[in-house]
């Protein structure tokens, strides 16, 4: 008996094209939506047994809202994520929200219509090295690692951060030198650290990296936050001192 369904994906081509493998196949596709945001409202109008919902990113924060919101609503409905080889966080997200499945992009129909199977009668779909790797993430959570920026940042000086903000603008080691006061040579020095500390081997993957991963946003945050101190004022002149008044020479008698 064939499967009642829908298929969701932010890729509306490959949503129709997947519907149009499960019809010819027997299947009642009831819609083929996207994107996958938005389409949950449209999962709990039609209810169908089973929604397969395409994802490019299972571990990104948010992406299974929509299997939060198809569960709390149409909770007999059977959710099927089907997503790149994922981290165990992924999968494990996934079924935290409430999915019922987990099926790989490159797997073959044969495979999503076993998946779409299993879910329908209330089995885990999902292969069972990929269950064991989830299961485990569930019951032992790993700590979110830290930002990629905010990692970056600890490991340089405050020098090492003006440094690399000069790089990201563009000065050479000249106008480095020149705008932080130094010595060329300790310039370069500065940047040589930069690099390796970043992992990086030239000044425009430093740059590069900086801005994929906020750290220059971060590092002018922390400038801001922490301004430069200011040097201590000077003393306000004094006025000269008046000379002492002499007495009058005495007049010879």
């Amino acid at each position: 008996m064939g499967v009642r369904l829908m298929v969701v994906d932010d890729h509306r081509l490959l949503a129709e094209a997947l519907a149009s493998a499960l019809k010819l196949r027997g299947h009642r596709v009831l819609a083929a939506a996207a994107p996958s945001a938005g389409a949950a409202d449209l999962v709990v109008s039609r209810a169908p047994e089973v929604c397969l919902l395409g994802t490019a990113s299972p571990a990104e924060p948010g992406v299974f809202d929509p299997v939060v919101q198809i569960k709390k609503e149409r909770p007999q409905v059977a959710v099927v994520v089907l997503g790149p080889v994922p981290s165990p966080r992924g999968i494990a997200a996934a079924f935290a929200a409430g999915a019922s499945g987990y099926v790989r992009h490159d797997e073959r129909i044969e495979g999503v219509e076993r998946a779409m199977m299993k879910a329908r009668a209330g089995e885990a779909a999902v292969a069972p090295q990929l269950l064991q790797g989830a299961f485990a993430e569930l019951l032992n959570p790993a700590a979110q690692p830290d930002d990629e920026g905010a990692r970056l940042l600890r490991m340089l000086t405050p020098r090492e951060v003006e440094v690399l903000v000069r790089v990201a603008e563009g000065e050479d080691t000249r106008l480095i030198a020149a705008g932080m006061g130094i010595a060329p040579s300790t310039a370069r020095t500065h940047v040589q650290r930069v690099l390796m500390k970043l992992g990086v081997g030239s000044r425009l993957e430093a740059a590069a990296l900086a801005a994929r991963t906020g750290l220059l946003d971060r590092a002018a945050s922390r400038r801001i936050a922490s301004p430069a101190p200011q040097p201590p004022a000077s003393p306000a002149p004094q006025p000269p001192a008046s000379p002492a008044p002499q007495p009058p020479a005495s007049s010879a008698p």
